[in-house]
C-alpha cells in the first residue's frame, strides 16, 4: 500500500455509471477504510439516472457524483486500479495493480438490465475488498 489504507480507482469512459456504482458500493461497505477515486477518459455531463436510481434501490446515494476526468494525481495514489470498458486510454503505470471488470455499459440500458450490471458489481467490489483484506462493515 502506498498509504496507511489502500486507494482504489475506478475508470470507465464517462465516468457516469458503472465506475459511479462500483465506487458507490465500495463507500458504502468499506467506510473509510479504503480511499475511493473515479474517473472517465471523456466524462460525461451527468450520472446515468438509471444507475442512480438502481444504487437508491440498494441505499446507497450517488445522485451527488460527478462524472470527472481521471487525473495524474490520482492514479498515482492508486494501489489497485479497476478499468471497465475504457481500452487503451485508461493509464498504465508500473508497480500498481489493474484488474479489467468487463461489464455491460449501463448507458442507455433499462433499470431491470442496470440492476444486474449493479448487483454484478457488488459481487466484484466484496471480491475486491476480500483480496485487500478489508473487511465489511
Amino acid at each position: 500500500m502506498k498509504a496507511d489504507r489502500p486507494a482504489v480507482l475506478f475508470l470507465c469512459v464517462h465516468n457516469a455509471g458503472r465506475s459511479q456504482m462500483a465506487a458507490g458500493w465500495l463507500r458504502h461497505l468499506a467506510g473509510d477504510r479504503i480511499e475511493v477515486f473515479s474517473g472517465g477518459s471523456a466524462p460525461a455531463d451527468r450520472t446515468n439516472a438509471a444507475a442512480v436510481e438502481a444504487m437508491a434501490e440498494v441505499g446507497i446515494d450517488i445522485s451527488g457524483e460527478q462524472p470527472q476526468i481521471w487525473t495524474d494525481q490520482n492514479v498515482r495514489r492508486a494501489d489497485v486500479i479497476v478499468t471497465m470498458g475504457c481500452g487503451d486510454v485508461c493509464p498504465v503505470y508500473p508497480a500498481t495493480r489493474f484488474e479489467d471488470w468487463e461489464l455491460t455499459d449501463p448507458a442507455g440500458q433499462d433499470l431491470a438490465m442496470v440492476r444486474g450490471v449493479r448487483d454484478e458489481i457488488h459481487g466484484r467490489v466484496l471480491a475486491l475488498m476480500a483480496s485487500l483484506h478489508v473487511p465489511v462493515g
